[in-house]
């Protein structure tokens, strides 16, 4: 383990750091967290009672309660909350939530993403935006989604939703039923042009 500046690390004392492991500025490590070799965690990170895999980056992030697997990245700006397990080579980019959910090998969520009480298989994309919708305000529900399955930008799956393996959604989508294996999703309003509007409406304005 090697601290690029030690005196803004803490780190309790029964966690554990493999070998090559590099600390950036402003980390801590807390509970029974548990950090595999040759990772690089921070700068500004905080983590909780975590078993994170080897070559494993998290930056600018906080996981708590949650698994990750060998050679994923985290960050900057995510929340990989409780119960969360992420697998091999998974990439949890910017701005994204992560909350009671299974991720598979080799799944993205790059940016602007919520997943919150999902399955997801491997290699899955979720386009910029995607959301699992969980929440009806009185109870939760589980959202899954097979293998190679691509989500466009803006998607919202409501759950309780399945998504089969090798499905497309088109950007903008609201998926409320089944999605069959290798189907495009498209739910979204039909696009409408009123010529002349804006003109109008500031001849009105004026």
């Amino acid at each position: 383990m090697r601290f690029l500046d030690r005196e803004t690390a803490y780190i309790d004392p029964q966690v554990q750091v493999g070998p090559g492991t590099v600390i950036l500025p402003n980390v801590i490590l807390r509970g029974e967290t548990v950090i595999g070799a040759n990772c690089e965690i921070g700068p500004n990170a905080m983590i909780r009672d975590s078993r994170l895999g080897d070559r494993v980056t998290l930056n600018a992030s906080q996981a708590a309660e949650c698994q990750i697997g060998d050679d994923t990245t985290v960050g900057p700006w995510s929340n990989v909350r409780p119960s969360v397990v992420l697998g091999r080579q998974v990439h949890i980019g910017d701005f994204v939530e992560l909350k009671n959910a299974v991720i598979g090998d080799g799944t993205w969520a790059a940016h602007l993403t919520y997943i919150g009480d999902a399955d997801v298989g491997k290699n899955c994309n979720f386009g910029c935006g995607s959301v699992t919708v969980n929440y009806d305000g009185r109870d939760k529900y589980r959202t899954t989604v097979g293998d190679g399955v691509f989500l466009g930008c803006n998607t919202n799956l409501i759950a309780p939703v399945t998504v089969e393996d090798g499905a497309f959604t088109a950007a903008g989508t609201t998926v409320t039923e089944h999605v069959p294996a290798g189907a495009l999703a498209i739910g979204r309003a039909r696009q409408e042009n009123k010529p002349q509007w804006v003109a109008k409406h500031r001849e009105e304005d004026a």
